[in-house]
């Protein structure tokens, strides 16, 4: 059984269709990437699946129980955590508080000594930095305090909507790898990113997405031998692998 199941989603803003027919799956310990330019319905998609946008027909489940319609919070409290583009943290909160809001879930609560420590193994730049007010970081640092704050939920799939955006190649580079880590943990997750190399790279599978609709799936390294990915995402020089 898939992790993560959606069928037949739809999803509409008004009269403008933003998600049309998406059907894709999240297998466990999984990391899959959706590919696609800007504007096509990835930040859609995942805002769907964590319940802040309501689907106008199709399926989603999540460890088998359809959360379709559930509200975010319970889908969240399921054991999916998000990373939102633009990393959205409290900017007048310290590291550690910011890392402690990702505990107050009911799931997480037992085990926030736990995942604190985690989280700061994982990021001992922000172990130096514990007490500093969050809006002071760096664009990396505050990148890792998003990640970290949804680690703290202890989710079973984690959500990440561009994670590399704005960050210097070296936080890149370490971004990427820690999500190897957690991946490698037996965390799934669900990653859309940009750096088309990059997240194909990372992930074990991936999906092309185009105007809402799902025009290509297959391995990653499928996916990147593909012509009209490399000619669409890598460049024209790109072509062949």
């Amino acid at each position: 059984m898939a992790l993560l199941e959606i069928s037949s989603l739809d999803l509409y803003y008004g009269d403008a269709q933003a998600l049309a027919d998406v059907t894709l799956e999240v297998p466990e310990r999984e990391i899959v990437a959706i590919v696609g330019a800007n504007g096509v319905g990835k930040t859609s998609l995942i805002r769907t699946i964590a319940g802040i946008e309501r689907a106008r027909a199709g399926r989603i489940t999540f460890k088998g129980i359809d959360i379709t319609r559930l509200d975010s919070h319970r889908i969240c409290d399921l054991g999916i955590g998000q990373v939102a583009e633009g990393r959205q943290i409290f900017p007048t909160l310290t590291v550690t508080e910011n890392l402690e809001v990702g505990a107050l879930l009911p799931r997480a609560r037992a085990r926030s000594g736990r995942a604190m420590e985690e989280a700061f193994t994982m990021f001992p730049h922000l172990a130096e930095r514990s007490g500093q007010l969050a809006g002071t970081l760096s664009g990396g640092e505050q990148q890792m305090v998003a990640i970290g704050r949804a680690l703290m939920t202890r989710p079973s799939l984690l959500m990440l909507d561009e994670p590399s955006l704005g960050l210097a190649p070296r936080v890149v580079e370490l971004v990427l790898a820690v999500l190897g880590e957690i991946n490698r943990a037996g965390v799934g997750v669900f990653l859309i990113e940009q750096n088309v190399r990059a997240a194909l790279g990372l992930a074990h599978r991936a999906y092309v997405l185009e105007q809402g609709r799902v025009v290509g799936q297959g391995s990653s390294r499928e996916i990147l031998a593909d012509p009209g990915v490399r000619r669409a995402y890598l460049g024209p020089l790109a072509v062949e692998p």
